[in-house]
């Protein structure tokens, strides 16, 4: 079965962006190559995110979007026209989730936000996390992690350290 899986970088207070989307932060910090991005995407092939996620990703990118070889999800209440590459939606996750891990394939990616991925945790979905360990504190911002029901227990599989990023990998239990 395939896996859901969140590879995902966050201050070391737990922020995955500041209070206006910005990344500024983590562009600042000295990493070593791709920080272990390559390898993970080497299993994925579906990628599914926020509208406010993908639409930072598409500013970002000048228009241009970057996961083409994966097929993409956007969680919107929006009315747009599917693409090429997206198909947008406002599906239940539990429905859309458990549909794509039974389906043939590579692994799944939740690339954010915050509320998405509580969404996806919430419905007990998500099967590894690899968090990206970040140099800096923000004291405000979007959390990674926002409130929500998704009480769980994990184990620590790897660490790995990228220059001043460490990754570290958990399973769910």
């Amino acid at each position: 079965m395939r896996k859901i899986k969140l590879f995902i970088a966050m201050s070391l207070d737990g922020y995955i962006a500041t209070l206006d989307d910005s990344l500024d932060w983590l562009m600042k910090v000295d990493g070593e190559g791709d920080n272990g991005y390559g390898d993970f995407m080497n299993d994925i092939d579906t990628v599914i995110m926020g509208r406010t996620t993908y639409d930072w990703v598409m500013n970002e990118m000048n228009g241009d979007y970057p996961y083409k070889e994966q097929v993409g999800y956007v969680y919107t209440h929006q009315t747009r026209e599917n693409t090429a590459y997206i198909t947008y939606t406002d599906e239940p996750v539990q429905s859309l989730g458990r549909q794509l891990k039974a389906s043939k394939g590579k692994d799944i990616w939740i690339v954010g936000g915050g509320q998405l991925i509580c969404d996806f945790l919430e419905a007990g979905l998500v099967d590894e996390m690899t968090l990206t360990l970040t140099p800096v504190l923000l004291g405000e911002g979007i959390r990674l992690f926002p409130e929500g029901s998704y009480e769980s227990e994990w184990r620590l599989t790897k660490t790995e350290t990228f220059n001043q990023f460490v990754n570290v990998h958990y399973e769910k239990k």
